[in-house]
């Protein structure tokens, strides 16, 4: 008879501990949404940084998974799974819900052998997103990318500063309808905030 694992066993990764890896990236930038969230799910930020730690070596192993199968082996079968044409190539668009933001959905874009192109939260199907008029509207955790180019035409993409972030370069007017250039950063594609580009050199 098999003997139950003993106290040191590795527990196995679960959406629990994929949502915790989604916000130790937006700790950097937004704590407090972060502590509120670790409150919410009952968890403490040592129990983050160890989801992340896993997460990171699971990537980075010698004997990882493709990571599309990773996804899978942490969050189970996705909820949706279609086909996403980028240029000439076709990718599989797989979708996971994430209790933290019911509106939204993880999306994983994966390449015919289970290579991830990109992965990041989006704006489930159907749900509409919030009204983005000025830049007053572009609150943390409240857009994703995608949200924030289709409703400050002609954003312009920005290399991001680690991976995961993007960032996002615009011109959008304030409350009194004064416009001016900003930059959005995103952490897996949801906003964690805006600031005001730099001023041209002289």
């Amino acid at each position: 008879m098999s003997s139950a694992p003993g106290p040191s066993a590795t527990p196995a990764f679960d959406p629990l501990a994929f949502q915790l890896v989604l916000l130790r990236r937006m700790a950097d930038h937004q704590p407090g949404l972060v502590e509120d969230a670790l409150r919410e799910l009952g968890v403490d930020r040592a129990q983050m940084r160890e989801a992340n730690r896993r997460w990171q070596a699971m990537a980075h192993s010698p004997r990882r998974r493709a990571a599309g199968a990773r996804y899978r082996s942490a969050l189970g079968p996705p909820e949706t799974v279609s086909e996403r044409r980028v240029g000439d190539l076709t990718f599989d668009a797989l979708t996971w819900r994430v209790p933290l933001w019911p509106d939204l959905r993880f999306e994983v874009l994966t390449a015919p052998g289970g290579a991830v192109w990109n992965e990041w939260l989006i704006r489930a199907p159907g749900l509409p997103g919030p009204a983005l008029r000025t830049v007053r509207d572009l609150r943390p955790w409240a857009c994703t990318v995608d949200e924030v180019a289709r409703a400050f035409p002609p954003a312009r993409p920005m290399e991001g500063t680690a991976p995961t972030r993007w960032r996002l370069s615009f011109t959008a007017p304030d409350a009194a309808g004064k416009r001016a250039e900003y930059v959005a950063e995103f952490s897996w594609g949801l906003l964690q905030r805006v600031t005001p580009s730099d001023p041209p050199a002289v």
